[in-house]
């Protein structure tokens, strides 16, 4: 039986997968190109600890950052679908549980927050 994401280091290991996967994703890989995955990662990190346990320790603008990508390249509806499709695939290898799938959730929530506030469209985004 899998685990359920439990610590940061967990959430480390998420990522780090997630980043890998869609780094070279057909549909989404453009966005991430010029990411700098060890100076994003920690801070990703930080997001989420804050998203699934609470803790207080991102104080960044999730929106604002998303505006500076779609900048460069506009995020359709479509790329939050798969970016969404990809976490939950990345979530369901390695854990599960109840934390598992309210990352799941939050994910889906989020970027269907994202796509409303950049496209303003709303569409359900399901994974």
């Amino acid at each position: 039986m899998k685990p359920d994401i439990e610590t940061r280091a967990d959430l480390e290991t998420l990522l780090l997968e997630f980043y890998k996967i869609v780094a070279h994703d057909e549909e989404i890989g453009h966005h991430f190109a010029d990411l700098d995955l060890a100076a994003h990662l920690p801070v990703i990190v930080d997001f989420w600890e804050k998203v699934l346990f609470g803790k207080p320790v991102y104080f960044g603008n999730p929106l604002a950052v998303h505006q500076k990508i779609n900048e460069k390249s506009p995020l359709r509806f479509e790329h939050f679908r798969r970016w969404t499709e990809i976490f939950a695939s990345t979530v369901d290898r390695f854990f599960a549980g109840v934390r598992a799938e309210n990352a799941k959730l939050r994910a889906r929530m989020i970027a269907h927050t994202l796509n409303q506030r950049i496209n303003q469209e709303i569409v359900e985004i399901d994974s």
